[in-house]
């Protein structure tokens, strides 16, 4: 990716903490791990599991060196620098911060001339709301803790491979230092201040969401009318219908597997920050209130923990 705005990597010789071990969290995990000094996990599963799933690519001998346990998130901000959360929403991110095991318990804990806390909040969440999350922070703590929202596309094969796209908001120091961390898992640009990643990140939802009903609700047309699925799609993939999107979820779309694999149920509170951003900023859209209507009836057919490429299924059966 070329651009202006991407920010250039550099050595990172810290240990980064991670805050969520999910389909997107756990690789990424993996390849901060490789690249950095190592990394430092906390969860609510068993350590000996987390810690055994974490080496499984690593040997034994480097799994041990870099994948570290932290018992809760308190002890995690105590000896991590840069936190990674990658969280569903910021519900779920509150909860990390608060309490007695919580982030900034451990930040009360660690010298006040320390390097600061820095949270990379990796999550797809409301602009606002993380703008939100940082001035209570400051107005709490100032500068002993710092935000940089970081939400990534690319999904769980992006994550594996480390070709995501990460989207940074933020000032330009804090995002230099994210970008530091974060290079390993793809490519980190700053976009703008805080918040500007996860209005990018919306606007990114609202494109995906439109081009997986596109190509479900196309999918179905073309098998009804008696068309090669596979030969229609490898042949308009050479034409303005090809997509990222396309090449990855051709095969699901052919075969009708929509076996979960990035559901579509978290769409909702995709479309409903991208729909935060439209009033916002005083944007009368088109297809955004069409697409959060369509997401609704589909998890309330019962299918939003199905793959996002189960609109074909939905389509079919509407």
């Amino acid at each position: 990716m070329n651009s202006e705005n991407q920010v250039q990597p550099s050595d990172h010789q810290s240990v980064v903490g991670v805050i969520g071990l999910g389909a997107m969290g756990r690789p990424m995990a993996r390849l901060l791990a490789t690249a950095h000094a190592g990394v430092k996990v906390t969860s609510s599963r068993a350590k000996d599991d987390v810690l055994a799933d974490l080496g499984s690519s690593l040997s034994p001998e480097t799994a041990a060196s870099k994948i570290h346990w932290a018992d809760n998130a308190a002890q995690l901000a105590k000896d991590c620098d840069d936190i990674l959360l990658m969280l569903p929403d910021l519900p779920q991110i509150s909860q990390t911060l608060e309490g007695p095991d919580g982030i900034l318990a451990g930040l009360e804990q660690r010298d006040p001339a320390a390097t600061p806390l820095l949270l990379l909040i990796g999550s797809t969440c409301s602009a606002p709301g993380v703008r939100a999350l940082a001035d209570d922070l400051a107005a709490r703590y100032g500068e002993r803790i710092a935000i940089v929202d970081a939400p990534v596309s690319g999904g769980e094969d992006g994550a594996i491979q480390g070709t995501l796209s990460i989207m940074l908001g933020g000032s330009e120091a804090l995002c230099e230092r994210a970008a530091r961390v974060l290079a390993p898992c793809g490519t980190p640009v700053r976009l703008g201040e805080l918040g500007a990643g996860q209005v990018a990140k919306a606007c990114n939802q609202l494109v995906v969401s439109s081009t997986i009903f596109a190509l479900g609700e196309a999918s179905v047309l073309a098998e009804r009318s008696g068309l090669d699925l596979a030969a229609m799609w490898d042949l308009l993939g050479h034409g303005y219908a090809s997509s990222r999107l396309l090449d990855s979820r051709k095969d699901r779309l052919v075969s009708g597997d929509d076996s979960p694999s990035g559901a579509i149920k978290y769409m909702r509170k995709d479309l409903a920050g991208a729909n935060e951003i439209a009033a916002a900023t005083n944007t009368d859209p088109v297809l955004l209130p069409l697409l959060r209507q369509a997401i609704d009836e589909v998890i309330e057919a019962g299918l939003g923990d199905r793959d996002i490429s189960v609109t074909k299924r939905f389509i079919a059966e509407r």
